[in-house]
Formats: structure tokens, sequence, C-alpha cells
């Protein structure tokens, strides 16, 4: 590995660290001094309610974050204390989210949360360290360096955030960033007492559900745009046609993930519609179609893809049905987690945007140090 090279894990161990935030104080609400010092969950006693579910999601809910953080100080040559570095920042993590729920009185801090997440951390850096040790994460950086175009660290991140943000319930599947029926509302209700306010789209209540076509040419374009994210970072066409069918398999199991978690997993293959097929595989051809296409160009073609994916999707009224599955979704066990993956579905969409004008803007030859 490079010595102060750039890699992704450092931004992938923020937004972990960002999630675990979420997941501990959602919903943010509620806060006040309760009459206890913030560290008294240091000496407080055994919990008297707790599940193997709290046990298990403590201790591998911050596993990741340890094991990033390692890699995060391997990167930067940082070897002898790259455990320390991935154990303690979990620790250190754990200690101000437990010191914080005592301001929240719909949360419990407690020692043994701490400990479990500080052993999760811990038992994540040392398995980096130790694969690290035997040459694994070696071959990973050679395996990227073959691969991947250097500066690919951004396109990586946006990538690997793609599942999650089809966790939550989608209109249209794999169909992300439909904000209008959330944003306009509230954009009226900030600008109502100014002259701005007449500025904004006037959205019909009458509008018309999309068609069936237009429904399989979203589901196409929203796959396509993050395949030809990849393909924009690779670096020959037979890796492309390498990644095809890792791509597809990994779409089709988080839309199915998705839809357990919503409806149950016996409902768990339900949106895997003949609409849905039939755009799955307009997205193969159009990917075939652009397996030879130079990486400036695959960055191009994913902003128009995006870019229409979004207007079609925001022209569209709110589906009862999907209302239904949120209100299941929220209801859940994973409550703290879906307005996480529903501002990641929101977002993901207008952030591929600006990674794709940074990487069409870039001058041609322009060289960065890879991760």
């Amino acid at each position: 590995m490079v010595m102060g090279s750039r890699t992704s894990a450092w931004p992938l161990a923020v937004l972990y660290a960002g999630l675990i935030v979420y997941a501990s104080l959602y919903p943010f609400a509620g806060w006040r001094v309760q009459g206890v010092e913030p560290w008294s969950w240091v000496w407080a006693p055994w919990p008297q309610y707790w599940t193997s579910f709290d046990m298990w999601s403590n201790f591998v809910g911050y596993a990741p974050l340890g094991g990033l953080l390692a890699v995060a100080a391997l990167r930067l040559g940082w070897r002898r204390g790259a455990f320390w570095w991935g154990a303690g920042g979990a620790m250190a993590l754990s200690a101000m989210v437990e010191s914080l729920q005592t301001f929240l009185p719909g949360r419990v801090p407690s020692n043994v949360d701490f400990g479990l997440n500080s052993l999760g951390g811990a038992v994540g850096a040392g398995l980096m360290v130790v694969l690290d040790r035997w040459g694994v994460l070696a071959r990973w950086s050679r395996f990227r360096d073959e691969w991947f175009a250097p500066g690919a660290h951004g396109g990586l991140v946006l990538l690997a955030l793609w599942p999650l943000a089809l966790l939550y319930p989608a209109s249209v599947p794999f169909g992300l960033g439909q904000v209008a029926d959330r944003l306009m509302p509230a954009l009226a209700d900030w600008l109502s007492d100014t002259p701005f306010v007449v500025w904004l789209p006037a959205r019909s209540e009458q509008a018309m559900p999309l068609s069936l076509l237009t429904q399989a040419f979203c589901i196409a374009l929203s796959l396509l745009a993050p395949l030809l994210m990849a393909f924009g970072d690779m670096r020959v066409w037979l890796q492309r046609v390498a990644f095809l069918p890792l791509f597809f398999g990994g779409a089709t199991l988080a839309a199915g993930l998705s839809s357990a978690l919503t409806h149950g997993p016996s409902h768990a293959w339900a949106w895997l519609s003949p609409v849905t097929l039939v755009g799955m595989g307009a997205a193969l051809l159009g990917a075939l179609f652009c397996l030879p296409l130079p990486r400036r160009v695959c960055h191009a073609v994913m902003l128009l893809c995006l870019g229409v994916a979004l207007a079609l999707l925001n022209r569209a009224p709110e589906v009862p049905y999907l209302v239904q599955s949120l209100e299941v979704w929220e209801q859940g066990r994973f409550i703290r987690f879906h307005g996480l993956s529903q501002w990641l579905g929101w977002l993901w969409p207008f952030a591929a945007i600006l990674f794709g004008l940074r990487a069409v803007a870039r001058p041609p030859g322009r060289v960065e140090v890879a991760a």
C-alpha cells in the first residue's frame, strides 16, 4: 500500500459513523437534561431488559467501523497504530453516543452496549490488521489498480452506497430521487409569506400515474446510471463484461431484501413483475451497447440517464400502495434506519450527478493518486 494514498476507507468510515449516530439517536426529538450526568451509564447496573437481537446488533454494528478505520490508518502507513486507531475510534464514538442518549427520554444508555460496541470495533480492526499481514489488502490494492482507473474512489463509494439506497421502498423499482412530493410542499410552506412562492411549479392533483412502458423505461435508466458509473471507472471493456452479472445480481438481492423487510420474507420477490423484468432486460441491452464506450462518454451518458429518470419519476403522483408500504416499513424493527435509507434514496442520484459532472469536466490526461 502506498503511504499517504487516497482511499475510499476514509469517506466510508465517516458515512458509517454517521449511520451509527443516526440509528442510535433517532428520532432526535425530546432532548432535555434528565438530572443525571452524561457519564452516569459507566457505573449503571446491568439493564433489566435486553434481547439477543440488541446484543448482536451492538456487536456487529461497530465491527465495520473498526475495520474501516483500521484500513484507513493502514493506507496512511500507520501499521503499528492501525489496530488502536480502529478500536479506539469505535470506542470513542460509542462513548459519545451513550452519553448523548442520556439527554433522550426514549433511549437507555448502557455500559453493556458500550462494551459490546467496543468489542465489535476491536474485532473489526483486528481482522483488518490480520488480513493486511496475510497480504489480502495488498492483493485488493493490486486488483483495484488493475480494474479501476486512478481517482475511482469517489465512484466506488457511491456504488457501495447504492444498494443501501435501494432498501427504502420506491414507487418504481430502482427509481431513486423521487423528491418532488416531499420537496414542493416543504418549499411552499417555507416561501408562503414571500413573493417567490408563485415561482414554484404547480403540481396537479389529477396527475396521471406512469404508464407501464414509462415505468419500464425508468427502471432501465435507473439501472444504467450506476452501471455506467462503474464502466466509467474501469480500464478495459472485458472487465465491464465481468462486472455485469455481479451488478445485476447485487441489484436483485438489494431489491429483494427491501421487499422482505417491508412485506415479509414470503413477499421478497413480489416486485419482480413483467414490467420490472422488461426494464431490467432493457438495461442489460443498453449496458451491452455501452461496453466499448470511452470512460468520459460513459459518465456523460450516465448524466443523461439520471436527468431523464429524475424528470419522469418526479412528474408521477404518489402511489397509494407505496404509502401503505412505507407505513409498514416505518413501524417495523428497522424504524431507526428508515429515515437514513430514505435520505440515501433521495440524494444518491444528485450526488451521482455531481460526481458525473466532475468526471466529465476533468481535463484529459489528468492523473490522480490511486486509492
